[in-house]
């Protein structure tokens, strides 16, 4: 029988409330496998064993869980029969032989780990017997240091698993279990990053785009899009809000100075994105601003935009560089879509020289010669909603 035993290392230290972690692990391991024929997700102690069919292909398997959010590693492998008392190993060699059969290797190790302590045989005793068999067989040597292939082994109370290869997951908490937050997202590179790292945190992220039409193109929104679709094969069920945003930086343009541009823009599009994340119940907003990267995020210019927010601003990235953000952007996979061109509403009607100082008083003053409350009315009034789904529907 082929299988996943998937790991997690987070949710094990959540004390009386780590029922409630792993029930929200194995539901959105359900969730993700749903269209692939799934047998059997088992909750075992401190592992998640998924069993699947023979005509599900391990690759798409895998691909799934390397998504799912609160799984440290899995191994991809098989079980066979044990038995605690008596074990006998004839069928857990065999297995692991089977295993090796089409690997590449010249030196290797076995890893054993015992779920049930009452199994007779250590671990290390598994090791040395399933090390022996491996070396009679293919002549190979071992290498506890650094080996080519590396066999793991768990011992279950019923059962034995054996894999050759260790999968990295997303590590962090399941979707869902830190309540729903709304993300600013842009076509670039940094607010998908912020939205990843959040969703890793166990957020369920909606997302709102300020798009700079009618002024401009679709362009950007068609990147959201697509930049969305991806996330969501992170978190199963988007909300996508489209904010047609080029009339408001009119009005905005006609009444204030140019130095102040770029911050009244922020602070209208905060108050718009507020009270579409108060209709998504949302207990925060999350951008992805990096200290000092741009004009709107002098640490001046971060609290002045700031105060227009009644509900709390998430910033994951402000401690990072764009080095970094580029290079977990890549392996997010986010990065060659941020990178495509586009005609984005921030840089639209952009000052030569934006204010990087701005001050809290010279902006109210500002705002008092604009109707705010309509121009958020109308920015509320005209959003337009995608709702996504992961794995697609299979009806």
């Amino acid at each position: 029988m082929r299988c996943v035993i998937a790991h997690y290392h987070e949710l094990a230290l959540k004390g009386n409330n780590r029922d409630y972690f792993e029930h929200c692990l194995m539901k959105n391991i359900r969730t993700a496998l749903k269209d692939v024929g799934i047998r059997q997700v088992e909750n075992l102690h401190s592992r998640i064993r998924i069993r699947f069919p023979p005509e599900t292909p391990a690759a798409v398997v895998q691909d799934r869980l390397k998504r799912v959010c609160g799984i440290t590693n899995f191994l991809l492998g098989r079980v066979v029969p044990l038995q605690l008392a008596q074990p006998n190993l004839d069928a857990l060699t065999t297995a692991v032989l089977e295993e090796i059969e089409s690997q590449s290797f010249t030196t290797f190790r076995v890893t054993a780990r015992r779920a049930d302590k009452r199994l007779t045989l250590t671990s290390m005793d598994i090791e040395r017997a399933l090390g022996a068999a491996v070396c009679d067989r293919t002549g190979k040597k071992v290498s506890l240091k650094n080996p080519d292939l590396t066999i793991y082994v768990e011992l279950l109370s019923k059962e034995a698993f054996c894999s050759v290869e260790k999968i990295e997951g997303p590590g962090g908490m399941p979707v869902g279990v830190s309540g729903k937050i709304a993300c600013l997202i842009s076509g670039g590179i940094d607010s998908p990053v912020a939205a990843y790292r959040m969703i890793k945190r166990g957020c369920l992220a909606s997302f709102i785009h300020f798009s700079g039409r009618p002024l401009v193109s679709r362009a950007s929104e068609e990147k959201v899009h697509e930049l969305v679709r991806h996330l969501t094969t992170f978190q199963y069920d988007s909300r996508l809000y489209v904010i047609p945003f080029g009339e408001i930086q009119r009005e905005i343009i006609l009444s204030a100075p140019a130095p102040f541009r770029i911050v009244l823009y922020r602070r209208m599009m905060i108050r718009i994105a507020q009270e579409l994340a108060r209709k998504e119940q949302c207990w925060a907003l999350v951008t992805g601003d990096s200290l000092g990267q741009v004009a709107s995020q002098t640490p001046q210019n971060l609290c002045v935009i700031e105060e227009a927010a009644e509900l709390p601003i998430l910033r994951p990235l402000i401690g990072m560089d764009k080095r970094e953000i580029i290079d977990e952007a890549r392996r997010l996979g986010t990065y060659e879509t941020s990178i495509e061109p586009d005609q984005d509403c921030c840089k639209l009607f952009v000052p030569p020289h934006p204010s990087t100082k701005t001050r809290l008083d010279d902006v109210h003053k500002v705002e008092r010669l604009i109707d705010v409350s309509t121009l958020v009315k109308r920015g509320v009034e005209n959003a337009e909603l995608t709702e996504l789904s992961f794995p697609p529907s299979t009806t």
